[in-house]
């Protein structure tokens, strides 16, 4: 994106649940920092098949005889596969225009942990290798980086571009602030002493 003061300068005009929306949590302002061409939705699913891949190669190195070449084959495919569900989640979001989502940390980020326990059971032996299991396993490792890119950093990434262009992604759409007025107005009505009651409440 350039420099902050750049940035800050191009998201001046955004309110704060705006700005909020673009930057996301702490994972998506770390690639939020980086140019675009280098946080492209496939380079991230790219990363984190790479990530994955360097946690499998003491599995690998463990249970397989000439494991450098099958781990550099599987790997190879592992980061081939993230990136281009990446580049199939930017295409979609392309399409939809849709927004960002949040992720259920409390789901996803266990995944890759369960994935890496249950394949490491199964490579040593420690629990039965079948068909379901294996599956099972690599789905575990796989879904959580390519499930994040299609629901929070795909669409972000888009905004992102918008924003780098000159355009604002949210033009014609109401603030949050401007929600929760007419929110306020439906509920008291012409009921001034209700409104400044409930807005006291907000206020705390």
């Amino acid at each position: 994106m350039g420099t902050s003061a750049a940035w800050d300068e191009r998201t001046g005009s955004l309110d704060e649940s705006q700005r909020e929306m673009i930057t996301g949590g702490g994972l998506s302002k770390r690639f939020s920092r980086l140019p675009l061409w280098l946080s492209h939705p496939s380079n991230i699913g790219a990363f984190y098949g790479f990530l994955v891949s360097l946690a499998l190669v003491l599995p690998y190195y463990m249970t397989e005889e000439f494991w450098l070449p099958l781990w550099i084959l599987h790997a190879s495919l592992l980061v081939f596969a993230t990136a281009f569900l990446g580049l199939s989640s930017r295409i979609v979001n392309a399409l939809t225009k849709r927004m960002p989502m949040a992720v259920n940390r409390k789901i996803m980020y266990p995944m890759p942990f369960l994935g890496f326990t249950l394949f490491t059971l199964v490579h040593t032996d420690l629990l039965v290798s079948n068909t379901f299991t294996e599956y099972l396993s690599w789905t575990l490792l796989m879904i959580p980086g390519p499930m994040y890119v299609h629901l929070a950093w795909a669409p972000r990434w888009r905004l992102l571009c918008m924003i780098e262009d000159g355009a604002n992604p949210f033009d014609g759409m109401p603030t949050i602030e401007e929600n929760r007025s007419e929110e306020l107005s439906d509920v008291a009505g012409n009921d001034s002493e209700l409104m400044e009651v409930v807005e006291s409440f907000e206020e705390e």
